[in-house]
């Protein structure tokens, strides 16, 4: 009988130990063989103002998170690391943003994080993935400001806002040395109030009279009276705008208004393919692309440039996004994509899953991707702060048989087509 009780007790020990070690090889911790799945959290903008380029993003960040999960990520110790996710609809709120990501964390238990769209949800998010010691890459950000803070573990995919209208400027100048005025006009949020302050101090540096500098509202409708102001003002170049609907509706409102200045250039709405819904209020409207299918980033470009190529070809993602979804990928699907492929890079370089391994991984980036030039300022004023990636800037043209294009018009080394100018002709 005492040899029984031994031994039931035991047994008994060991179905507790068995237990508590979750009874199977997928664990959150890494296991020197069989699977570790990593949790990542992010938000969405399922409904509100962001929710056409919030959607595309996470489209982009799911196909590479099927991509990956089809073999996982093989460590040295023969540990398997896959991924799975929790998200939540923002609703493009940014009171609701800091709650959901302390949700993530605290009781969703998200080993990392992706950002939201836009510079001011990932302000709020970033506060709360400091506060808690997460590593987040952030995608659709591109303010410079959420650098500026002291951060430590959050890192910038996109190019910052300082540098989005700046190329824009430049290509003014190469088209017509003899323009001497522009009006900014933007929509009063973190990042488009950002870019408009950067390429007013660019244009003004430059020689140009920026001879209209006035911010909207986010869900202005009605922009006739900032087109009766640039009518009275006369610039030879708009720049602006802010988001895709608000820049849409100032595109097509200045079109049928007749106003049409030798350039337009707006953020945000131009690269979306949806843009070419206004028609004819297209017609040479330009825009800053964080990436574009026409991008020419490709392995033998980076050789040339001296960096390690990372990840899928241009085409090669072009094509399965378009297999997944029926339809061209945006910039927004690019840079979904591109922050779960970063977060994957790091892990291989790190060969770890442990979070300050990681982080030290990101912080000796230096590579070339289908995404572009990715690259981090390590110094305590700006850490994390995108120092490598480049805008390229679209234009709406008609080709031959009238259908609307979007081309590349600049830089120069990466142009599809001459630029249409002026915008009208």
């Amino acid at each position: 009988m005492k040899r029984f009780l031994v031994l039931f007790v035991m047994l008994s020990a060991l179905v507790v130990s068995v237990a508590a070690c979750g009874g199977s090889p997928e664990t959150k911790g890494n296991t020197g063989g069989g699977t570790q799945t990593i949790v990542i959290g992010y938000t969405g903008s399922q409904t509100g103002k962001y929710e056409v380029s919030s959607r595309n993003q996470t489209r982009g960040f799911e196909l590479w998170m099927e991509e990956v999960n089809k073999e996982g990520i093989k460590l040295s110790d023969g540990t398997v690391v896959k991924f799975d996710v929790k998200t939540y609809d923002d609703e493009s709120a940014k009171e609701r943003v800091q709650l959901l990501y302390t949700q993530l964390i605290d009781q969703d238990k998200a080993d990392y994080l992706i950002s939201p769209y836009s510079s001011g949800l990932t302000d709020a998010a970033a506060v709360i993935a400091e506060q808690k010691g997460k590593v987040m890459i952030t995608t659709g950000a591109a303010s410079d400001a959420t650098y500026k803070k002291g951060l430590t573990s959050v890192f910038q995919l996109y190019t910052p806002a300082s540098r989005y209208l700046t190329g824009a400027v430049d290509l003014l100048g190469s088209l017509d040395p003899a323009a001497k005025k522009i009006a900014i006009v933007y929509e009063n949020a973190k990042f488009a109030t950002g870019v408009a302050e950067a390429a007013k101090a660019y244009a003004e540096s430059k020689g140009y009279e920026v001879v209209m500098f006035e911010g909207y509202d986010g869900e202005t409708t009605d922009f006739a009276p900032f087109i009766n102001k640039i009518t009275s003002a006369k610039p030879d170049a708009i720049m602006g705008g802010g988001h895709f609907n608000d820049g849409g509706t100032f595109a097509r409102q200045l079109y049928e208004k007749g106003v049409s200045p030798k350039m337009l250039a707006l953020l945000v709405a131009p690269p979306d393919l949806k843009f070419a819904d206004l028609g004819d209020a297209a017609v040479g409207v330009i825009g800053p692309s964080q990436w574009e299918p026409k991008a020419n980033y490709s392995e033998a470009s980076a050789k040339k440039a001296g960096l390690s190529w990372y990840g899928p070809s241009v085409n090669d993602f072009t094509a399965a996004f378009q297999a997944k979804y029926n339809e061209e990928p945006s910039y927004h699907s690019a840079g979904g994509y591109a922050a779960g492929l970063l977060l994957q890079y790091a892990i291989e370089k790190a060969d770890s899953t442990d979070p300050e391994k990681v982080k030290a991984a990101l912080n000796d980036v230096d590579l070339l991707t289908f995404f572009g030039h990715i690259k981090f300022d390590s110094s305590a004023e700006a850490h994390g702060l995108q120092v490598a990636h480049s805008m390229v800037y679209v234009q709406w043209q008609k080709d031959s048989s009238g259908k609307l294009v979007k081309e590349v018009v600049w830089p120069q080394e990466g142009k599809s087509a001459d630029a249409l100018y002026p915008m009208s002709k």
